[in-house]
């Protein structure tokens, strides 16, 4: 089943791909991977939920924010080569910006990591990084690395 099916067969649209903040590209090629550039949990050009993971953001709403990250990494791909040219995806880096004390970063990343392994099945190599201060006061980013053909 190709990824573009398996998205309608889950009712998810990918989003438009989201502009960028600074000066970059959403997603770059080069041979047969191709690397996003971090991606922020963005509906419609706003911020989902701002502020700290493990204070003004539960662990299950830094979840949800990290699959509507990865939702626009998928946008930012499909964009440039095509969602149904991912072989698989290689690499997912996510991260939390993350209230003192608060460890549970690869909790919160699974919700980038759930949402490929339900669209692409199989596995990735994965970060989970707890941080001070994210982009626009941002709970979540995440990029990916993924292998097209």
């Amino acid at each position: 089943m190709t990824a573009s099916a398996r998205l309608a067969e889950l009712g998810i649209e990918l989003p438009a791909v989201a502009k960028p903040l600074a000066s970059y590209v959403p997603a770059v090629r080069t041979g047969n991977l191709v690397y996003t550039s971090g991606q922020l949990p963005t509906r419609a050009g706003k911020l989902a939920q701002a502020g700290k993971v493990g204070a003004a953001v539960t662990p299950k709403e830094g979840k949800e924010l990290a699959r509507i990250c990865t939702l626009n990494a998928l946008a930012a791909v499909d964009a440039l080569v095509g969602i149904d040219s991912v072989i698989q995806v290689v690499k997912v880096v996510g991260f939390v910006a993350s209230a003192a004390g608060f460890t549970g970063q690869p909790g919160v990343v699974n919700g980038a990591s759930d949402l490929l392994a339900e669209v692409f099945g199989g596995s990735h190599a994965r970060s989970a990084v707890g941080v001070s201060e994210l982009p626009l006061d941002s709970p979540v980013e995440v990029e990916l690395v993924v292998e097209v053909g």
